[in-house]
């Protein structure tokens, strides 16, 4: 087959200013995230006194040298709870990312203790809670870089239940088979003290980690009795007494070195190089200009894939049946894929089609890829009597219940059901990532304003009151409004919508990367016992 050709114009005023506005809206995010790292570098100077190192020094030096670190949920919680979304920006107070150690993939976590003491916000859970999913669904170890004020008593009430999830994960995990490092580098009490009594190895700090149900000020009020820091929780007490550590470290880079002595020594198989992919033949810098700066523009779902699948190979699957809904063949650095992108709405034939090619892909155990734009699925007397909800049912349904690994990007728009049927989260896909330019709601904001206009208008009839026109607009005016911001990329990923906002140019490597851990999950074989482990 011919490999995908392409219409751009790369030297067109069009392209141009699409290429401006992504630039723009990508530089908006960078700026934000720039302000979590810049926040928890500030705290440098108070680090050093204590002699420990940054969070993110802590990363960086746990990773292999010179590896990549695919950082998730940057902005989690951003806007909200104590986060303001402009000077104080928080990125859930803990940094959670795959990268190399040892040679190795692995899930990391990090407390931010830099921030606010790494104390807990209700989107901070959400997304520890993501993270142990990420670590079970694709067999990675999971490592903790422990040091956290624990939850944030403002916000208890979010926090206490699904807290406990957390723990119960933990358990899981150890169960399943799945290793769990916890290096406390500080404090981890009261029930932030459970989460290295339930990892499989915990690493200690000399003089800095603290692990215990209860402080000196809280036993002396609650029992009468006078103890120091270091016979309730300290790591020498943990280390000799208690048992609770396996390893007592003198320092951070201690302790970092023992976790990767400790991964080096676990027998779990290590990444193995893949031999080169053609490259597509299209620039990745072209993906920054496809995209319309105004997203009422339709914009054609090939181009991105030629700039994104190997040697711009794609067999299309139906290519001249319901063209709207594009589905077909290709790989990804190698990775055999089925793509699903769209064209503009889901009509009835493109549910079925993309139904079909959902369940073959299935048969074949190929890996699916999502690229979501679009306004949803079809509405209007034709559609309906087409049986647009009879057939979007079985696109819902296939996706729903397909086995095979799941990855959306989210280029463009992301509305209503087209949400669902396209892999949005509530569809559980292994990985799901979005461009600067994604929206994602029940409907764009002027729809809605002009559904709540005819509602209301409907509803003063009935009642036989006058329309005032006024009123009527500005309320219509300020639902566009909200739902304007509320579908905005940034808001989406605040509340884990994804996994991240990620440059256009990067979605090739990220998808070859995600499609790699898929691979290895399925092919690594677990060790499973009935409770996991626990210390004795």
């Amino acid at each position: 087959m011919p490999a995908l050709g392409s219409l751009i114009d790369t030297r067109s005023p069009a392209f141009q200013a699409n290429a401006t506005r992504m630039a723009e809206r990508l530089a908006e995010v960078r700026a934000i995230e720039a302000r979590v790292v810049a926040a928890s570098a500030s705290q440098r100077d108070k680090f050093e006194r204590r002699g420990q190192l940054l969070p993110r020094e802590r990363v960086a030096r746990l990773i292999d040298r010179g590896s990549e670190f695919l950082e998730l949920s940057p902005l989690a919680g951003l806007g909200m709870h104590d986060d303001d979304g402009k000077n104080n920006v928080q990125g859930g107070g803990s940094i959670c990312g795959i990268g190399l150690v040892a040679g190795k993939r692995v899930l990391i976590t990090a407390s931010d203790s830099a921030i606010k003491g790494g104390t807990i916000a209700p989107m901070g859970l959400k997304k520890a809670l993501r993270a142990q999913a990420l670590a079970l669904e694709n067999k990675l170890p999971l490592i903790a870089l422990v040091e956290s004020g624990g939850a944030n008593l403002m916000y208890q009430a979010e926090i206490f239940v699904d807290g406990g999830r957390s723990f119960a994960n933990q358990a899981r995990l150890s169960a399943a088979g799945i290793p769990q490092v916890a290096v406390v580098h500080g404090a981890s009490t009261a029930g932030g003290a459970y989460l290295p009594g339930l990892s499989d190895y915990v690493v200690l700090v000399r003089g800095r980690s603290s692990i215990c149900l209860a402080g000196a000020p809280l036993v002396k009020a609650a029992i009468g009795e006078d103890a120091s820091d270091e016979e309730l929780g300290g790591a020498q007490m943990h280390a000799e007494v208690t048992g609770l550590g396996e390893y007592l470290a003198e320092n951070d880079a201690h302790a970092i070195a023992l976790t990767r002595e400790l991964l080096d020594k676990l027998p779990w198989d290590a990444v193995v190089a893949e031999p080169s992919a053609p490259a597509p033949l299209f620039d990745a810098e072209e993906l920054l200009g496809i995209v319309p700066a105004d997203e009422r523009e339709p914009y054609d779902v090939r181009e991105v894939l030629a700039r994104l699948v190997d040697g711009s190979d794609f067999l299309e699957f139906k290519a001249l049946h319901a063209a709207d809904t594009v589905c077909g063949h290709a790989r990804i650095q190698g990775h055999a894929v089925g793509l699903i992108g769209n064209n503009g709405p889901i009509q009835p034939q493109g549910s079925t089609k993309a139904a079909q090619f959902i369940q073959a892909c299935c048969q074949s155990g190929t890996p699916l890829v999502f690229l979501q734009n679009t306004t949803g699925y079809m509405v209007g007397r034709a559609a309906e009597q087409a049986g647009a909800i009879k057939h979007g049912s079985k696109m819902i349904q296939a996706v729903a219940n397909a086995p095979v690994p799941k990855f959306t990007i989210v280029l463009g728009g992301s509305f209503g059901a087209g949400n669902y049927g396209m892999c949005g989260r509530g569809f559980d896909p292994r990985f799901i990532f979005a461009w600067p330019s994604a929206r994602t709601a029940v409907m764009g904001g002027a729809q809605a304003a002009k559904v709540m206009d005819i509602v209301n208008r409907n509803k003063l009839q009935r009642l036989g009151l006058p329309a005032n026109d006024e009123a009527l607009a500005a309320m219509s005016d300020a639902l566009r409004r909200r739902l304007d911001a509320e579908s905005q990329a940034l808001f989406g990923t605040a509340r884990l919508w994804d996994d991240g906002i990620i440059d256009p140019r990067d979605t090739r490597r990220i998808l070859g990367l995600c499609l790699s851990l898929a691979q290895e999950a399925q092919a690594r074989g677990l060790h499973p016992n009935s409770f996991g482990v626990a210390r004795l």
